[in-house]
């Protein structure tokens, strides 16, 4: 044996098999590596996007909130009386006070950890004080009333305007008896205060302590918390004049409250003041570094430092009674009511897209798969394993599919700051891991037994198998579960689970497999029908549609599943904008809405003609409001504590203006009264529901400052357009004694420059209130931005993997089309009946697959919208409280049938390139001896 003849033991037998495949099909690898990236990169990009959304919502919410309410303040009373007085005042010094405020600062949460530039402490009188000194002002005979305080760092957060820093002067003890202070100039404006003024405050003993103003200062940052989070130490105020005995009988009087602030160590003069003197600290939370997963914890701790372990360790600090208070734990429960109601419907809307990922991830492998059957056959004919087959198969699509899910995790971490990154890594894991395990697996399986040559899947001929059926059977079962859950449970509470999440997914699964189940049915009557007329073209196209492989349920659930969550995020966002127009109208009652002071003042007949003249107006309704007016008594005598609003209207036009509104209606004729009816004649009224059971069936008597009416129960409707948020009494002005219009109510779409301009020509003090502004006054907060992006998101991204479908779709079939085409035309087939025949096979799969999206979207919101509540994505942040209970989903047409139609349109389009590309190349070039086409 020659040395040639010796083989080699470590050189391989030959090229390694991954890099040959590659080499062999770059544009297979470079087509699954780019729709790995992309998916890859949507996985990730998604829970980047919730979280961020949760997070900038969160800091919205804290800092859009007044500093009086986000502030962190720990309060103390003054030191005991039973203390020596040196002790006493050395408790309320500025050394104490600063070192209390550091370890507190120290025990506070650490997500919210404040630093020292809006932190604040102090010593401060807890009721103000009243001044007797005759310079202040006095708008209406009654003294002002001053509350001191000492704020530390205060030559850091102000600017001097006149006069000089207040100090103090040697030692000041309980007994002091004058002492420096500065007020703001906003206090000095409002006060007449000038630098040199002196103001006495009462004493325990008796006694006069006298506060000398010496400055005039001016803060460097008004609306900071160290300013704002006790606005009274900013900005005087005018406040009304307790009442003791409510109900008030006549107006109240208002008196001036301000604040004087005191050097940090004078403290101790106050000690002996009447105004109940406490120390204080105050810290402005830090946000920056807050998350939204941070909420719970927060919560929690903040709930330990108001009555919990974390209140003792500060009372270890302040002293045995300090107490903790802070509304921002109102504010993270408001957010978390937000966050609640939103996140099950986004979950829906990613469900559906990553749904319709997965199917077109699987279709890519099933055309992975059936291009290279033959070369699979082969080998396995040559004694290839399937576990060998499958582990190469594996190695050539990780080399790809493994790189780019990396690629697309790289790629999304730029985007929405910094985030937890377990949760990117997890989508991009899930897409790969999917590829990997879905390419060898949809390769290999069809070659566990050996395949007739010429053997055809047809879609007609194919008869389910009893493992398809018990799998189609679960699924049924989980769809109904889901929807019978969803319809239960609701998304309002926050309550849905993932398989809650999936039922739109799971609709459309089913109507996916019904379709195919059920198309063979109408195939077959429609090959019969054609097989006996002239002509080829229809025959071979539905041939052609019957011969289609039975696997082809893929791309009829990929386009079903793409056209529901379209539908479903399409209808989400009508639903928002239906449910905001709807408590615009609840606020105003109409298109425009003019009236007096209270609804109660009333208007001149000239400003009514005014408005029926101002250019778009369609309809005006006058309207007399009486408020207040008690319930008549009962049958037994006994009076009723409830009150009612009763509403003195024209029947035609109010009822008119209601059907309009689409609140409350009723025939005119129900309510308008008989001529002459007055004093003991019955009157017709519309009534609440509460209102109708206070009244009953029969007549009652009613006192009303219209005069008085003996009524009855005519009609009963749940809101009416004047007071929709009140209970209510309609009656006909003509039947009312005192007769006068307090309310004008507008249908049309008026000029509110004119409307206004016609008010003000009458009367200052007359409203005008829009529907369109208050509409336009629904902000939607980062929080529901963020949702209807991610919305809006799905929506595009659905669409976008429906063409990715249609054109997988197209493409495993493209080479037997375009062969078919060429053998066509050698026996005459004109380049327009080519057309023809590829679009009218194209058919049966397009229209099921448009027909079912639309009737499938419509049964999917129908089913879920008893679930699916969405008032916290549209109302949450709305301007006023009238507004609907719920705000239910609905099917919205544009957003069914525009995604069906480009679907359908699509395909034809598809097709018809396809055929307009094949009759441009030659039946050579397609028709090769030998090839198996």
């Amino acid at each position: 044996m020659t040395p040639r003849s010796v083989r080699d033991r470590r050189t391989p037998a030959g090229a390694p098999w991954v890099r040959t495949r590659l080499r062999t099909a770059p544009g297979t690898a470079w087509a699954l590596g780019l729709l790995v990236l992309l998916t890859s990169f949507l996985a990730a990009l998604f829970p980047r996007a919730v979280e961020r959304q949760g997070t900038d919502g969160l800091h919205h919410d804290i800092t859009a909130a007044s500093p009086g309410h986000s502030v962190l303040e720990l309060i103390s009373p003054q030191p005991s009386l039973q203390l020596l007085p040196a002790e006493r005042e050395a408790a309320v010094r500025d050394a104490a006070l600063k070192a209390i405020h550091e370890s507190t600062r120290a025990a506070l949460p650490a997500k919210v950890r404040p630093g020292a530039a809006d932190s604040a402490y102090g010593f401060r009188t807890s009721r103000p004080m009243p001044a007797q000194e005759a310079w202040l002002p006095r708008p209406e005979g009654l003294d002002p009333q001053l509350s001191y305080a000492t704020l530390s760092g205060l030559p850091r957060h102000a600017t001097l305007r006149s006069g000089a820093w207040p100090t103090v002067r040697g030692t000041v003890t309980e007994d002091t008896d004058a002492v420096e202070g500065a007020v703001t100039e906003e206090t000095a404006k409002a006060l007449g205060v000038k630098p040199g003024a002196t103001i006495s405050v009462p004493t325990r003993a008796g006694e006069q302590l006298t506060v000398r103003i010496t400055g005039v200062v001016a803060p460097r940052e008004p609306r900071s918390t160290y300013w704002s989070a006790e606005t009274l130490f900013r900005t005087p105020a005018l406040v009304p004049e307790p009442n003791s005995t409510p109900p008030r009988l006549t107006p109240p009087r208002y008196y001036w409250t301000a604040a004087v602030l005191l050097p940090p160590d004078a403290a101790p003069a106050l000690l002996g003041s009447t105004g109940e003197p406490e120390m204080f600290w105050r810290f402005a939370p830090e946000v920056s570094g807050l998350t939204a997963d941070d909420v719970p914890g927060l919560r929690s701790a903040l709930a330990s430092l108001e009555s919990g372990p974390g209140l003792v360790r500060l009372r270890a600090m302040a002293g045995d009674n300090a107490s903790f208070r802070t509304e921002l734990d109102q504010i993270l429960a408001g957010y978390d009511t937000l966050r609640t109601a939103i996140e099950p419907v986004v979950v829906v809307a990613a469900v559906g897209v990553g749904a319709v990922a997965a199917v077109v991830l699987l279709m890519t492998a099933g055309l992975i798969g059936g291009r290279r059957r033959e070369e699979l056959a082969l080998l396995r004919a040559r004694g290839g394993s399937l576990a060998g087959l499958g582990g190469r198969l594996l190695a050539e699509t990780a080399v790809v599919a493994v790189p780019a899910a990396a690629l697309g995790l790289l790629a999304a971490l730029p985007f929405f700051g910094p985030a937890r990154l377990w949760p990117s890594v997890a989508g991009p894991a899930v897409v790969a891991a999917l590829i990997c395990a879905a390419v060898p697996a949809g390769a290999v399986l069809p070659h566990r037994r050996p395949r007739l040559p010429g053997a055809r899947d047809d879609l007609m001929a194919a008869r389910p198998s009893r493992l398809r059926t018990v799998a189609e059977l679960t699924v049924l079962v989980l769809a109904v579960g889901a929807v019978a859950g969803l319809r239960r449970r609701g998304t309002a509470d926050g309550g849905g689970d993932l398989l809650l999440s999936a039922a739109p997914v799971l609709v459309g699964l089913i109507a996916a497999l019904v379709l195919v189940r059920l198309l063979p049915w109408p195939l077959r009557l429609a090959s019969r029908a054609v097989a006996r007329r002239r002509g080829a073209v229809c025959f071979l196209s539905l041939a052609r549609a019957g011969r289609s492989s039975a696997g082809g349920a893929l791309p009829l659930l990929a386009l079903l599943l793409a056209l529901t969550t379209a539908a479903f995020g399409g209808s989400v966002l009508a639903g928002v904008a239906d449910a905001r127009d709807r408590a615009a109208m609840l606020a105003v009652g109409a298109d425009a809405r003019i009236s007096g002071l209270l609804d109660t003042a009333p208007l001149p007949a000239r400003l009514v003609r005014e408005v029926r003249a101002t250019a778009g107006v369609r309809q005006v309704a006058a309207v007399q409001v009486m408020s207040e007016v008690p319930m008549p008594p009962g049958a037994d005598g006994t009076g009723s504590m409830k009150n009612m609003v009763v509403l003195g209207v024209d029947p035609d036009a109010y009822s008119g203006l209601a059907r309009t509104a689409d609140l409350g209606t009723f025939p005119a004729d129900r309510l308008r009264a008989d001529k002459g009816e007055a004093g003991n004649v019955v009157v017709p009224v519309i009534v609440s529901r509460s209102v109708a059971a206070e009244l009953g069936d029969g007549p009652r008597d009613l006192t009303t400052p219209a005069g008085d009416l003996r009524v009855r129960v005519a009609g009963i409707v749940p809101r009416t357009a004047a007071v929709p948020d009140h209970e209510f009494l309609l009656v006909d002005a003509a039947a009312l004694t005192r007769q006068r219009t307090t309310t004008l109510l507008v249908a049309g779409d008026p000029d509110p420059k004119a409307l206004r301009a016609a008010a003000g020509q009458v009367s200052k003090g007359i409203s005008v209130r829009l529907r369109a502004e208050e509409r336009a006054a629904f902000v939607d907060t980062p929080m529901q931005q963020g949702a209807r992006k991610i919305y809006l998101a799905a929506v595009a991204a659905g669409a976008g993997y429906a063409l990715m479908a249609v054109l997988l779709s197209l493409l495993r079939t493209a080479p037997e089309r375009t062969a078919l085409l060429a053998r066509l035309r050698t026996m005459g087939l004109t380049s327009r009946q080519g057309r023809r025949l590829l679009g009218l096979e194209s058919l049966p799969q397009a229209l099921p697959a448009a027909l079912g999206g639309v009737l499938v979207g419509w049964a999917t919101i129908t089913l879920l919208a008893p679930g699916v509540d969405l008032v916290g994505l549209a109302l949450f942040n709305g301007p006023g409280a009238t507004a609907p209970d719920t705000a239910r989903l609905r099917p919205d047409p544009w957003s069914l049938t525009l995604p069906a139609l480009g679907v359908a349109v699509l395909t034809v389009g598809a097709v018809a390139a396809q055929a307009w590309w094949a009759s441009r190349r030659g039946s050579i070039t397609e028709l090769r001896a030998g090839d198996p086409r």
